[in-house]
């Protein structure tokens, strides 16, 4: 399968001989550096280029063109290389795009001689770069890896050759150039649109995933992106701005604005010209709520791929950090004395400039988000919205179901003002637990008792959500809460007859409410198999059915626990879901029989923890749950709207 990689990341070569294939959408050229162990350029004989395209295990194109294939054999490079470093520079002098921010974001490919894909990158965030090193494959105790680097430069070519140690670069990148200017094809509109460009993962084009999240960092189910090529870039599409006759193309997304800002236009530019805003329900969709949907996944996945791009960077920057302290320590005659500090001084001025060069196009993308946001969280439906966005208040009993629920929000600790809602499809695949116990708060959470309190009142405000977003008399709410420890948090509930019976208590309330559920699934599945849904018993409660459970395992018996994993197994397939609210401290007495239980179930917490990681890069999101603000009424006001429409129903 191929491993889709994101700028930082390695991924094991199990070839020797590959080709390394580049789209680009516009001409440019390519080629790569041969590098030693520290990854030092010696000379221009260790550069493949245009003017030299065929060093020893190396060859590259001759001219600088939108597709390149680059042939190498590893095995054939000198024993000397440790590194070989594929870089993409814009010709200068051209008609073309002035820097890598305008086109298509390139997209590169590494495959085996069968053309199987092994790994692909796409190099997405670009601003001002015209040039860039792509990938870096690099041999590490005789074995090799390729590395997404994304390693751009500002001022081009000669920045980039310099920074690899070659002592002449400018005059090689010089060379380099006027020797593509003699062999480029021509920069046109037609030879863009002949050649595929990458899919942007930024665009919010595409649906999100439709699964769970990935709970306590575990391999999501979702199946990887694919890498195949697609260009969502072209300039004719609707919306997009005319340009002026022999004028540059820009390959800017003409609707949304790209994850890089723009340059500021002219004074005398026309506000039609500026980047169009950000706007609600950009994305793909049948309805307004899918496209919201959709959009919220978008804005999820831009973060999360923003936020790896920014640690990979620091961790490079680190890196390289490491290994020139490295050489001042191996070098006696720098050790110590003024040289030694001037080497020492510089080397972490150039760390912290690559540092401060990936925050800065981190707080673009933030910012690019954060305004997304703002426009996006106001418009989202009552099902998608927080407790304390105004669209509750003109709250109306919806006529059909919701194709997702808001279980709460999402942050990283490098964007915490940002919150992304935490969206997932309906019906509900798994079952959901609220986790009372002290490992529930990454900080300690000091009262235990306040803790179980808070995660039943989660639990009852994502009931009440699910009831309110459901038409009436679709969703019936059962809750067993053996020892009456949530009466307080259960009252609203109550108060407002959401309740389908009353709260179930003691061994024998257990007992009754779980015997019913598990008759009610046994049912239900007889009924599918053989076909014949309406011999289905006059007196079964058709409606999806949510068991909310207070204290487990508290009053349940070896029985009681049998059953309930039989609901939370073959429950969600007939419309019988779970809410737990309990410490898996408290169950310990059981072993591991428990353990299937826990893991099918998507653990919440009722305070803020990291415990959640997302489906593309894999970071620990923070988890806060959606809350009732308090002393709002909301909550009550919208379960009187739903008890109303239940008893007209009736």
């Amino acid at each position: 399968m191929t491993a889709e990689l994101v700028r930082g990341q390695n991924h094991p070569l199990s070839q020797v001989r590959l080709t390394i294939r580049v789209s680009a959408g516009v001409p440019v050229l390519v080629g790569a550096t041969l590098g030693d162990e520290n990854g030092t350029v010696h000379g221009s004989p260790w550069v493949a280029h245009p003017g030299a395209p065929a060093p020893p295990g190396i060859e590259v194109s001759r001219q600088a063109v939108a597709e390149h294939r680059l042939a190498v054999d590893l095995d054939a490079l000198p024993e000397a290389v440790h590194r070989v470093g594929v870089f993409l520079a814009l010709p200068t002098g051209s008609a073309g795009p002035p820097r890598f921010g305008a086109v298509a974001a390139p997209h590169t490919t590494v495959e085996s001689p069968d053309g199987t894909e092994l790994a692909c990158y796409t190099l997405t965030g670009l601003d001002t770069e015209t040039a860039v090193i792509a990938l870096e494959l690099y041999r590490r105790q005789s074995a090799w890896k390729v590395r997404a680097m994304g390693q751009g430069y500002a001022t081009g070519l000669p920045a980039l050759l310099a920074d690899q140690g070659l002592q002449d670069a400018g005059e090689l990148a010089a060379a380099i150039q006027h020797t593509t200017a003699h062999t480029s094809a021509p920069f046109s509109l037609q030879a863009v649109h002949d050649a595929p460009a990458p899919q942007d993962s930024s665009a919010h084009g595409a649906p999100g995933p439709t699964g769970p999240y990935a709970p306590d960092r575990r391999e999501h189910p979702e199946p990887a992106p694919s890498c195949e090529a697609q260009n969502p870039y072209d300039p004719q599409a609707p919306g997009a701005a005319p340009r002026a006759t022999g004028a540059p193309v820009d390959y800017t997304h003409p609707r949304r604005p790209h994850s890089a800002p723009q340059p500021p236009p002219p004074a005398s530019a026309a506000a039609g010209d500026r980047p169009a805003p950000p706007v609600a329900g950009d994305a793909v969709g049948w309805s307004m709520e899918e496209r919201l949907y959709n959009q919220v996944w978008g804005m999820f996945e831009d973060l999360a791929r923003s936020a790896a791009a920014y640690r990979s960077a620091v961790e490079f920057a680190d890196s390289r950090l490491e290994k020139e302290l490295d050489q001042v320590l191996a070098d006696p005659r720098g050790r110590l004395g003024t040289e030694g500090d001037a080497a020492r001084e510089a080397a972490h001025s150039r760390r912290a400039q690559l540092v401060d060069q990936a925050r800065a196009a981190f707080d673009r993308d933030l910012a690019q988000l954060t305004a997304e946001s703002d426009v996006v969280e106001p418009a989202l439906p009552p099902a998608y919205a927080r407790w304390d966005n105004p669209v509750w208040h003109g709250y109306r009993v919806p006529t059909e179901p919701p194709m997702a629920l808001r279980l709460g929000d999402l942050h990283l600790p490098e964007s915490v003002p940002l919150r992304i809602p935490m969206l997932v499809r309906l019906p509900l695949e798994q079952g959901l637990w609220f986790d009372s116990g002290p490992e529930a708060s990454a900080d300690g959470f000091p009262d235990p008792a306040e803790l179980r309190h808070l995660a039943m009142e989660a639990a009852v405000a994502l009931a009440a959500r699910l009831l309110a977003v459901h038409p009436p008399g679709d969703f019936a709410l059962h809750v067993i809460d053996p020892a009456g420890d949530g009466a307080a948090a259960l009252g609203t509930l109550t108060r407002s007859g959401a309740l389908a019976a009353p709260s179930a208590t003691g061994a024998a309330g257990v007992a009754e409410v779980l015997e019913r559920l598990t008759r009610r699934v046994d049912l239900v599945q007889m009924a599918l198999r053989a076909g014949t849904p309406e011999a289905l018993p006059a007196d079964l409660d058709t409606a999806r059915q949510l068991l909310i459970i207070n204290d487990f395992p508290h009053g349940f018996d070896e029985r009681a626990v049998t059953r309930l994993r039989y609901l939370a197994d073959e429950g969600p397939g007939v419309g019988v879901h779970l809410l737990l609210v309990a410490d898996r401290g408290d169950a310990a007495a059981y072993g591991p029989l428990l353990d299937p239980l826990w893991r099918s179930l998507l653990r919440l917490t009722p305070v803020c923890d990291d415990h959640l990681a997302d489906p593309w890069v894999g970071h620990a999101w923070t988890y806060e749950p959606s809350l009732v603000p308090p002393g709002s009424q909301i909550v009550q006001h919208v379960l009187t709207e739903v008890a109303r429409a239940r008893t007209k129903r009736k």
